[in-house]
């Protein structure tokens, strides 16, 4: 399994840079080519009556975006630039994820409550409609695509499986995956483990699982604590997978996440 068609979402944001430099690494790394899709919130300029859409400050943000892109992608066999073009929330979520199907792997960034250019609800749009597995950079840190150490968040369910197997070709440096496996019984995880570990052998990736006893609404901390104390630098997660039922709401454990990620999260749904 391979990585050949990266996409990397780029705006004014203040971590835009970071994230295109990290996504133009992964690239050379996996021999892919990358797309970046500038895509950012803005309202058209009213001339009396008549909307005139890009408005001028869009198209200055715009152009000065594929400036940068084209100078960070120097070196990469195949690179392209695309204008999502829209302004509005919804507009830019919705195009966003239809361009986002077409790619093996999404590359954002942590959603930033401050944040005055990106959707609020771009990330979890981007994962419940465009299909393909997202992987998060916090909005702090410097980090780089080669994960030696990740840590896989496991339930059983189907999130839990396909963000796992999406996440295979990134864990080509890996020299052990700690296996994270979150459920009410010990019992009820014995065979789950030993086949998911057998997968992973498959692929040449050794683990060690980790079983966690989920008990309360601090299921997502447990997780997030567990990969600070064992060096994780990389978490895979099924994202609105019912990792954390105790929650108001299916998605709050993924939102949870979202909000408190310290490190680069893969999800799929």
């Amino acid at each position: 399994m391979t990585l050949r068609n990266i996409l990397v979402h780029v705006n004014q944001s203040s971590r835009s840079v970071d994230r295109l430099i990290f996504a133009v690494e992964l690239a050379k790394r996996h021999k892919a080519r990358l797309t970046a899709a500038f895509g950012q919130k803005a309202t058209a300029h009213h001339v009396g009556m008549i909307t005139v859409w890009p408005p001028e400050e869009y198209v200055q943000a715009a152009a000065a975006s594929k400036t940068v892109f084209e100078e960070a992608a120097k070196g990469l066999d195949e690179a392209e630039w695309l204008d999502v073009n829209r302004g509005s929330d919804g507009e830019v979520c919705n195009h966003f994820s239809e361009i986002a199907r077409h790619f093996d792997l999404v590359v954002m960034g942590q959603p930033e409550e401050k944040d005055p250019y990106t959707p609020k609800d771009l990330a979890e749009q981007t994962i419940l409609s465009s299909g393909r597995p997202v992987l998060f950079l916090p909005a702090y840190g410097q980090f780089a695509p080669n994960f030696s150490k990740p840590m896989i968040s496991w339930n059983d369910s189907g999130a839990a499986a396909r963000a796992l197997n999406d996440s295979l070709p990134l864990l080509e440096s890996a020299s052990e995956a700690i296996v994270v496996t979150i459920t009410d019984s010990h019992e009820k995880v014995t065979a789950s483990t030993a086949m998911l570990k057998k997968h992973l052998e498959c692929h040449g990736i050794a683990s060690q699982p980790d079983i966690l006893v989920a008990i309360d609404i601090g299921t997502m901390d447990m997780l997030l604590n567990r990969a600070t104390d064992r060096g994780a630098d990389l978490m895979v997660i099924g994202a609105f997978g019912g990792y954390a039922r105790w929650f108001a709401s299916k998605g709050a454990g993924t939102q949870y996440l979202l909000k408190h990620m310290t490190l680069p999260l893969l999800m799929a749904h």
